[in-house]
């Protein structure tokens, strides 16, 4: 950082990445956990609350008492230290291993402010950032005894290509659908979803709806189906109802007649497993939704893209909200190769002529839409700058959700932001160019090699 920099800095004064310090002090700690814990940033010691340099005296002994905390923390939390002139800067990354805590407790940046978390918002934290995991957790309710079904077991195993070979309890282990504890052998969330006799005694959150409707919107409903027994039969049923809801074309060549589905199987399935797999199963307000339309399939899971992934690596890496839920499906034909389905339901839709699969995505929501050989796609022109006269509101909703991309990755680009928001560049300029306005947002940088910095 250079002289110039540091002026700038200190005229825009305090903000989501800035914390100015005249000296140190004991609340440095909890600073630096909240940077850690959002998406990090630099505290200035030498610098007042009004953005006046004072300078401080900077010895080893104190970048060593720095050090010393930030180590401190739990887990330790890696920092940098810079000097400028007589300004220390203590520059903190995001962490990768959330949540952060200190001395104090756990705190998390929120603007110019580091704020307490309190524990419900503390375990919120940790599920969002994949700390805890549904799947994982023992479930205590259910009783092996009674309520395990021996049946659905050996449907898997024969879908598995898995022998019986060995007892059912040390089979069960082995996939990593129950553990013993003592003498007791306990299923976890996992195996309860797949092999329980009755999933709805114990889950809010198992089940797979399917709606039929007569056009391409949600009016009239000719057939509406509820599947709630064991993650594989709710695949397998919501295959088999699409199946008889989507028209078939028929080509005869040489006296032969080839049926050509309205949409191919291999994406639709692929769809309703990656919505089985990833939705988030804490969530209790909807459902799995399969939803045909006369020209399309919309096929929808609580649950957006998970915190930990990249918008940018949609599609390219595979970071499964459930990991013992995928790892059992990986053993099946319905899911071989987790991890390559979002490309497996593109190449699908691309060998059987048909537009591209459209991913609707957020922090809460994701949906597959499939379009059949009526619907085309079109891209409207975006300008190459932003008209003047922007609308005077911007939608409440898209206005959050991109701020929260932003907050994610400070170098999001808005075309990523539109895609990621379904939304046409030229909405999302005019979006971005209101945030500024209002004081909300700011570009700092070339568009090419800058960054965003929320203000507000």
């Amino acid at each position: 950082m250079d002289k110039n920099e540091l002026d700038f800095i200190m005229q825009e004064g305090e903000g989501q990445f800035i914390e100015f310090k005249e000296s140190l002090d004991k609340s440095i700690s909890k600073e630096i956990a909240a940077f850690a814990n959002a998406s990090g940033g630099k505290i200035f010691i030498g610098i007042s609350d009004e953005g006046k340099a004072k300078g401080i005296k900077i010895t080893n002994e104190l970048k060593a008492q720095i050090l010393d905390i930030a180590r401190n923390c739990d887990p330790p939390i890696m920092i940098t230290l810079e000097i400028l002139e007589n300004i220390l800067i203590v520059d903190i990354l995001e962490g990768k291993n959330k949540p952060y805590s200190c001395s104090q407790g756990f705190y998390l940046r929120n603007g110019a402010h580091a704020q307490k978390m309190s524990r419900d918002e503390i375990l919120e934290f940790s599920i969002e950032e994949g700390k805890i995991r549904f799947d994982e957790q023992i479930n205590e309710k259910f009783d092996f005894e009674n309520d395990f079904d021996e049946k659905k077991l050996d449907e898997y195993l024969k879908l598995a290509g898995l022998t019986k070979n060995i007892p059912v309890k040390d089979i069960l282990i082995n996939l990593k659908a129950a553990k013993l504890t003592g003498r007791k052998l306990k299923l976890n969330n996992a195996g309860a979803l797949f092999f329980a006799k009755n999933p709805e005694k114990f889950f809010f959150t198992s089940k797979v709806a399917c709606v039929n409707y007569r056009t391409n919107e949600k009016v009239d409903i000719l057939d509406k189906k509820i599947f709630d027994d064991g993650l594989i039969s709710n695949l397998i049923e919501a295959e088999n109802y699409i199946v008889k809801h989507i028209d078939a074309e028929f080509e005869i060549k040489s006296f032969k007649r080839k049926e050509i589905p309205q949409y191919p199987q291999a994406a639709y399935r692929e769809a309703i497993v990656n919505s089985i797999m990833h939705r988030d199963y804490f969530e209790k307000s909807g459902d799995v939704l399969v939803e045909i339309f006369r020209n399309k399939i919309v096929i929808s899971n609580p649950g957006g893209i998970v915190k930990w992934l990249r918008p940018e690596d949609f599609g390219k890496y595979s970071r499964p909200r459930n990991h013992l839920i995928a790892e059992l499906f990986s053993k099946t034909k319905y899911a071989e190769k987790v991890g390559s389905g979002i490309n497996r339901i593109r190449e699908a839709m691309k060998k059987a002529g048909l537009p591209p699969p459209i991913f609707d995505y957020n922090f809460h929501n994701f949906a597959a839409i499939l379009l059949d050989k009526t619907q085309g796609t079109s891209k409207e022109s975006v300008p190459e700058s932003v008209p003047e006269s922007v609308p005077e509101s911007v939608p409440e909703k898209r206005a959050k959700a991109a701020l929260q991309y932003i907050l994610r990755n400070r170098k999001i680009t808005i075309p990523e932001i539109a895609k990621l928001l379904n939304a046409s560049e030229k909405t999302i300029k005019r979006d971005i160019e209101k945030l500024k306005q209002k004081r909300k947002l700011k570009r700092i940088g070339p568009d090419k090699g800058g960054h965003w910095e929320i203000i507000e």
